[in-house]
């Protein structure tokens, strides 16, 4: 069967020209080829649409119905496309975008501030939760990780590193003690993050375990915890920079290095994105790439009033 839409084309073509050959011209097409699309038609729809003659092709009043149908559906075809094209270049419609919390409350929704301005023609529907989304099936757009990926068939891209800290308040150092070491961990309230990995915190490649009379899923629950002297934290270093800055909280030298987790953006499978997640994924990049703004004069462990 050939082809419904170009049959329209061919058969409106011919009828506003009122000449096969001339159709054929118009759209790179034999005069047979012509013919095959307008017998085809007639054919499917079991009447005749053009009176053919010698000296011209008139229509029949079918094909007057028919035509002024093909004429419609074809300019609604031409404006669908149109639309299609225009999102494909020009980030508009809406975006839903899945991040973090602490991490969006903190870094991402201040920076869709300057996203949102620069792209007029976008709407921005942002979920804020810790959890790890089904962006196909909850109809995400975008997502943004924290942490190391599980293989899937997600398009991901590397946004920027995430460090961690062992940070404490001055308040619980002095009544319990700073420690030296990994292995002191043992002995200290250590406050946890409940969607971390089980086996402990990572130093120096290798992880420890810890214990502690608090846990939660939400890293500032911790810092809270952890400014009113409960106990260590060992968290990113965009929720315990401030902190750390004005002395509430002091980082801890264990003589390992502090694992350091990639932030991603990941994007459903797909050959080619729309604009508006090309857009977003580039500004992201652009914004949270090289040293973070986090990052920048970060007190280390050898700092004054560090431990």
């Amino acid at each position: 069967m050939l082809d419904r839409v170009t049959g329209m084309q061919v058969f409106t073509r011919v009828a506003t020209l009122g000449s096969f050959s001339a159709a054929g011209r118009a759209l790179g097409l034999s005069p047979t080829g012509v013919t095959k699309h307008v017998a085809a038609l007639e054919e499917r729809l079991g009447t005749r649409l053009l009176h053919r003659s010698t000296r011209r092709l008139t229509l029949t009043e079918a094909g007057r119905g028919y035509l002024e149908a093909c004429e419609r559906i074809l300019a609604e075809i031409d404006e669908a496309e149109s639309a299609a094209g225009a999102e494909a270049e020009e980030p508009r419609g809406t975006l839903r975008l899945n991040v973090p919390l602490s991490f969006g409350v903190r870094e991402i929704a201040p920076a869709l501030t300057d996203f949102a301005a620069a792209h007029p023609g976008l709407r921005i529907d942002l979920g804020l939760n810790d959890r790890t989304v089904d962006l196909i099936e909850e109809g995400w757009d975008l997502a943004v990780r924290i942490g190391h990926l599980r293989e899937s068939s997600l398009v991901a891209r590397f946004l920027a590193p995430c460090r961690v800290r062992l940070c404490a308040a001055p308040a619980y150092l002095a009544a319990q003690g700073t420690p030296r070491r990994p292995e002191d961990l043992a002995g200290h309230n250590c406050l946890g993050y409940t969607l971390a990995s089980a086996e402990g915190w990572r130093f120096g490649g290798r992880a420890y375990p810890v214990s502690g009379n608090l846990r939660a899923s939400n890293g500032d629950a911790l810092l809270a915890a952890a400014i009113a002297g409960q106990g260590l934290i060992y968290q990113p270093t965009f929720i315990v920079s401030e902190a750390l800055r004005d002395g509430r909280l002091v980082a801890l030298d264990l003589g390992g290095e502090p694992a350091v987790l990639p932030i991603h953006a990941l994007m459903p499978p797909g050959r080619r994105q729309p604009a508006k997640v090309r857009a977003c994924v580039a500004f992201l990049a652009e914004r949270f790439g090289g040293e973070p703004a986090w990052d920048r004069g970060l007190p280390g462990p050898d700092a004054p009033g560090a431990r």
